[in-house]
């Protein structure tokens, strides 16, 4: 800032710096309000939700987790039916988290084994076809 010799120079001076101030201000405020409204308990739910289903690891997830469960609850139905045996019910429950538990945690090994399943029943059925 160059040396100021006048009071014209010195009012211009400061009514330049207030202005400056004033703008300053406006956008602190402005900012202040910004990050005020991001940190609601619901802007942040929100946003974390957002993350979340952005993830593609998530859907996968999800997917895996409910295969899970739902493999665990009909193998516990298969093997209690409709009992009413209290050991059998035990073992059913036991056999449904084992069974939710390993299908969850190795959902690839599923998928490849259920795929040469698949490939495997279509495959007879090509090959019966061509022999006709």
């Amino acid at each position: 800032m160059k040396k100021i010799t006048s009071i014209a120079a010195l009012k211009n001076a400061i009514h330049v710096l207030e202005e400056e101030r004033a703008v300053k201000e406006q956008a602190m405020k402005e900012q202040f309000l910004l990050t005020y409204e991001s940190f609601k308990p619901a802007k942040l739910i929100g946003s974390t939700l957002k993350e979340m289903i952005a993830s593609p690891y998530f859907v996968e997830n999800i997917l895996d987790t409910g295969i899970g469960l739902a493999t665990g609850y009909l193998s516990r139905k298969i093997v209690v039916g409709t009992s009413s045996n209290i050991i059998r019910k035990f073992i059913g429950y036991v056999m449904q988290a084992g069974v939710s538990n390993f299908v969850s945690k190795h959902p690839g090994t599923i998928k490849s084994i259920g795929q040469i399943i698949y490939q495997n029943i279509f495959r007879k059925k090509d090959v019966d076809s061509d022999k006709s």
